[in-house]
C-alpha cells in the first residue's frame, strides 16, 4: 500500500470515530431537550398563577414595597447571566454572554453600576478571562436545574435589591437568558425582574384594565409581599433555567448534527480520494508490469539473435 493511500485510510478511520461520537452526543441531547420542555411546561402554570397573586395585591395594596417601588435616581443594577457548564453548542453561551454585555453597556450609560451574577463555567471563563469582577457565581447544574438551584441563586439577589445602594445594595434586577421557542429557534434575550412593573407583569397574567375585586390583607400587604415576591423571583428565574437548558440541548442537538453530516461528507470525499489513489497505484503497477515484460521480451529477441 503506498504512502499516500495510507494517509488516507487513516483519516477516514479518524473521521468516522468522531462521527460516532457526534451521532451519540445528537441522540443524548435530542432525549435531554424533551425532558427540558417538559419541566418548562409543567413549570407554567405555576408560575402564571403566582404572578396572578402578586399581581393582586401589589395592585391592591396602598403601600409601597421596596420591590414594587421605582428608585427616583437609580445608581446601582444588578445582571443575571445564564449560560452553560458545557461547550459544543454552537453560538448559544456566545449570543447569552453578547446579551448581558449589550444590556451592562445600555445600564453603564444610564448612569448606573453593574453587579455581574453568572450560572455555568462558560460564562463565568469568560469574565475570568477578561479579568472582569464577579458579584456571585453559580455551577454543576446547568443541563438539569431545580427549583432548589433557583432558590439558592434567587437568595443574594433578593437581598442585594432589599439592601440599601450606599450599603452596597441594588436598584434593579435584570436576568438575560436564552428563550426557547422552537427545536431551531433559541434566542438570548434580557428582562428586568424587580422592580416590578404592574402593567407588564398583569400583562403576562393575561390581567386587563378591567375592574378588580377588592382584598383584605392579613396581618398586612406588606407581609403578604414580603412572603409573595421572593417566590415570585425564584419561579421566574427557575423558568428561564429551564428556558435555558432546552435552548441548550437544542443547540447541541443542532451543532452536532451539522458536525455528523459534515463527517459523513468528508468520509465520502476521502473514500473517493483513497479509490483513486488506489486505483492510480492499480495502474502504476500495470505500467510496470507492462515495461517489465516488454523489456524482458526485448532481451530474449535479442538472445535468439
Amino acid at each position: 500500500m503506498g504512502a499516500q493511500l495510507r494517509v488516507y485510510k487513516r483519516r477516514i478511520k479518524s473521521v468516522t470515530a468522531t462521527k460516532k461520537i457526534t451521532k451519540a452526543m445528537e441522540m443524548i441531547a435530542a432525549s435531554r431537550v424533551v425532558k427540558a420542555q417538559r419541566k418548562v411546561t409543567a413549570s407554567t402554570p405555576y408560575a402564571t398563577e403566582l404572578t396572578r397573586a402578586v399581581t393582586a395585591v401589589a395592585t391592591g395594596a396602598n403601600d409601597k414595597h421596596p420591590l414594587t417601588t421605582e428608585a427616583e435616581a437609580p445608581t446601582r443594577a444588578a445582571v443575571l447571566l445564564l449560560s452553560s457548564d458545557r461547550g459544543l453548542a454552537g453560538a448559544f453561551n456566545s449570543n447569552a454572554i453578547k446579551g448581558a454585555e449589550k444590556l451592562t453597556e445600555k445600564l453603564q450609560g444610564e448612569g448606573k453600576e453593574v453587579d455581574t451574577y453568572i450560572v455555568g463555567r462558560r460564562g463565568i471563563a469568560h469574565y475570568n478571562f477578561r479579568e472582569r469582577k464577579i458579584a456571585g457565581q453559580w455551577t454543576g447544574f446547568t443541563d438539569a436545574p431545580s427549583y432548589s438551584d433557583a432558590k439558592e441563586i434567587a437568595a443574594p439577589l433578593i437581598e442585594a435589591i432589599e439592601t440599601e445602594t450606599a450599603e452596597g445594595g441594588v436598584d434593579e434586577l435584570h436576568i438575560v437568558y436564552t428563550e426557547f421557542i422552537s427545536m431551531m429557534t433559541q434566542e438570548a434575550t434580557g428582562d428586568r425582574l424587580l422592580p416590578l412593573s404592574l402593567e407588564k407583569v398583569a400583562e403576562e397574567a393575561g390581567q386587563t384594565d378591567e375592574a378588580r375585586p377588592l382584598y383584605d390583607f392579613e396581618p398586612s400587604a406588606e407581609d403578604v409581599l414580603d412572603a409573595l415576591l421572593p417566590r415570585y423571583v425564584e419561579s421566574r428565574i427557575y423558568n428561564a433555567l429551564l428556558q435555558s437548558a432546552a435552548s441548550k440541548h437544542a443547540a447541541t442537538r443542532r451543532a452536532m448534527k451539522s458536525a455528523t453530516d459534515n463527517a459523513g461528507d468528508l468520509i465520502n470525499a476521502l473514500t473517493r480520494s483513497a479509490n483513486a489513489a488506489r486505483q492510480a497505484e492499480i495502474t502504476q503497477e500495470i505500467s510496470e508490469i507492462v515495461g517489465g515484460s516488454s523489456a524482458l521480451a526485448d532481451a530474449s529477441a535479442g538472445s535468439d539473435k
